[in-house]
Order: C-alpha cells, then sequence, then structure tokens
C-alpha cells in the first residue's frame, strides 16, 4: 500500500499534536519542492537512516510500439534512482543490528 500526501499529514498531526495542521501541510510542501528542484539541478539528495535519491540519464534510443510494430524514436530523458540505507534494508527485513 503506498502512502499519499494526505495520509502522511494525517500521521504527522497524529504523532506531533501541539503543530498546526497548515503549518505541516506548509512543511511538507517546501520539503518536497525543495526535493524536486535539487533533482532537477541533478543534484543527490541522502537523507541518513533511510536512503539517496539521485538521477540517471536514460539514453535516447529507438523502441518499438508493442501494439503496432513500427518503430519509435525515444528522446533521452532522466530517471530518479533510489537506494536504501543500510539501517532501511535492516529494519524492513527484521534483522538485528
Amino acid at each position: 500500500m503506498a502512502i499519499v500526501k494526505s495520509k502522511l499529514l494525517k500521521q504527522l498531526q497524529k504523532n506531533y499534536p501541539n503543530f498546526l495542521k497548515k503549518d505541516l501541510e506548509k512543511f511538507t510542501d517546501i520539503l518536497l519542492n525543495e526535493m524536486k528542484k535539487t533533482l532537477k539541478r541533478g543534484e543527490r539528495i541522502e537523507l541518513r537512516g533511510f536512503g539517496i535519491f539521485s538521477t540517471n540519464i536514460q539514453k535516447s534510443r529507438i523502441s518499438r510500439n508493442p501494439k503496432t510494430g513500427e518503430k519509435v524514436n525515444t528522446p533521452e530523458k532522466k530517471t530518479i534512482h533510489f537506494k536504501m540505507a543500510k539501517e532501511m534494508f535492516k529494519k524492513i527485513n527484521n534483522e538485528k543490528e
């Protein structure tokens, strides 16, 4: 099950009841926008204990439309790569540290 922004905000409100809802919304908006800007510039984001977000460049190539079999030129594009931290890996897999 994926977490959506509204569920994340509800969880933050539950964990931090002394913060106003609008302040938590503003905080998450700022955080996500800064992450987007950083990745757009081609820089990496490192969240200790969680993981690293970075961008990779996927080269342009000639691909095929599976429905018609027609060859299509696919332009170069950026993709996001995530590598989880060792602590997160151990937590997810219930390993002892």
